[in-house]
């Protein structure tokens, strides 16, 4: 018994443990628990996922595409949170942010002390120890640096085009690396963010400098381009960094899920890229005006639909119920065999990869823009607050891969009913459509390869784990 528990010993000791800490928001936790699952599943590393008790179970009840046995093999630390707010979002804010999230974000400030502790305790019994974890999260992850065996890296959950732009071109006052007529598009960014937000944002870039080196959910197939000038930049500074996306194992078709869901069963019966998949990620809140106009728009344009009607997260989101949207009288009656409207959290992956899935009409987050473009599914793009225009522009008019909803300077403006036809209708019924269907797929296609044995972004995943292993 004894020589077993020193062979066990000696096995931990020898092993290079991870630890993922995301920042509390839907999109950041789902890229961190896709990457932890690939760590755990792929290359057979301990893998330590942090958080409060309330966003990792957030987590794990929203795995989007994963096994149940991939996420058992993670362990989960719920590090204790102080109490914060979690207010429902107001419809009829002037900006689409989601200020209702700034308490939880805040509480998430004050986990350095036990995150150190755990640090400390996993770095006594591992060869090395390595710390993969948000931007918006250095703070608390800083005293790595007074561990002898410890090492970080950011793995950041938005585009490396959104990235070179806003963290590298402006503050340095260099011209964004596009050519003229592309710039004279490029939306113009006014800060829609509460101070709060931007001091929270300040505060943790502070201490972004301990990282080792950075991962990015892109790949060189799409950011190319921003890639190589991030490399040049990144070598400046003495960081190493992979371009590892897309980070879902799901992509992977043998691992998507057998759980069937009614919107699947409903997309089952029919017709080939026939339908359009309505959603607006986990923050988005509309007015009860939008709404009408949006279940306008989409029963006018007699185009086939799955619409997620959802309102925006809480910091918790199991506090209480969300608000339920009305639709106009006998909407559902009139649409029924043509639209599905679905009130709960909706399987994106699995609906964006079925064959009868012909478009998608999203906010723009870059988890949503990446899980769509390997689909190889056209965008209605309609960007709602923070780096989404610049992902919208991103697919439109660099990948070409999707329609606008409406410009972004004109984002204070009610979209109408005849807008949202017109941009349905052309996305899923014209010659137009058709053509960024057809880019779309190719470009899909080319996206599935680089993750499979010997592409791009599997052979960056290597590259990772061979360094964080030596």
């Amino acid at each position: 018994m004894d020589n077993m528990n020193n062979e066990m010993l000696i096995k931990q000791e020898n092993e290079v443990a991870i630890i993922m800490v995301p920042f509390p928001a839907q999109s950041h936790l789902n890229q961190q628990l896709q990457l932890a699952c690939i760590f755990s599943s792929s290359y057979d590393l301990p893998v330590h996922f942090i958080g409060s008790a309330t966003h990792n179970h957030q987590a794990r009840v929203r795995a989007n595409g994963l096994k149940p046995s991939d996420i058992a093999k993670i362990h989960f630390h719920d590090i204790p949170t102080p109490d914060f707010a979690s207010p429902a979002p107001d419809p009829n804010a002037f900006t689409k942010f989601p200020s209702q999230l700034l308490p939880s974000y805040n509480a998430c400030t004050l986990l350095r002390d036990p995150i150190s502790l755990l640090l400390r305790d996993i770095s006594s019994k591992s060869r090395r120890v390595v710390v993969v974890h948000d931007v918006l999260m250095s703070y608390n992850v800083q005293d790595v640096t007074s561990l002898h065996n410890a090492e970080s890296y950011i793995f950041n959950c938005v585009s490396v085009f959104f990235m070179y732009s806003s963290f590298i071109c402006v503050p340095n006052g260099m011209p964004i690396p596009l050519d003229e007529d592309l710039l004279k598009k490029l939306p113009k960014l006014e800060p829609d963010a509460p101070e709060e937000i931007n001091k929270l944002v300040d505060f943790q870039l502070q201490f972004r400098d301990i990282r080792a080196g950075d991962l990015y959910n892109s790949n060189k197939l799409l950011e190319g381009t921003s890639l190589d000038l991030m490399e040049k930049f990144a070598s400046t500074q003495n960081k190493k960094q992979w371009a590892i996306g897309p980070i879902f194992l799901a992509a992977k078709v043998d691992h998507v899920s057998d759980k069937r869901n009614k919107c699947l069963d409903w997309l089952d019966n029919q017709p080939p890229r026939s339908v359009l998949y309505v959603s607006f990620g986990s923050s988005t809140t509309f007015s009860d005006k939008e709404v009408m106009e949006l279940a306008m728009g989409l029963e006018r344009s007699k185009q086939k639909f799955v619409w997620v009607l959802r309102d925006g997260d809480r910091g918790n989101i199991f506090s209480e119920e969300a608000r339920r949207f009305e639709l106009p009288d006998g909407f559902e009656e009139r649409v029924e065999g043509v639209g599905l409207v679905v009130r709960e959290w909706a399987p994106q992956l699995e609906i964006l990869a079925h064959s009868s899935t012909g478009g998608f009409m999203s906010h723009c987050g870059w988890n949503s823009c990446i899980e769509c473009i390997t689909a190889g599914v056209p965008m209605a793009a309609w960007a709602m607050h923070s780096e989404q225009p610049l992902n919208a522009f991103f697919v439109t008019e660099i990948l070409k891969t999707g329609l606008l909803v409406r410009e972004w300077k004109n984002h204070e403006e009610l979209v109408t009913a005849s807008a949202i036809e017109d941009v349905v209708r052309k996305l899923m019924a014209s010659e137009e459509g058709d053509e960024i269907r057809k880019r779309a797929e190719e470009l899909g296609a080319a996206v599935r390869e680089s993750i499979e044995k010997g592409g791009a972004s599997q052979l960056e995943l290597d590259s990772f784990i061979a360094h964080i292993t030596r």
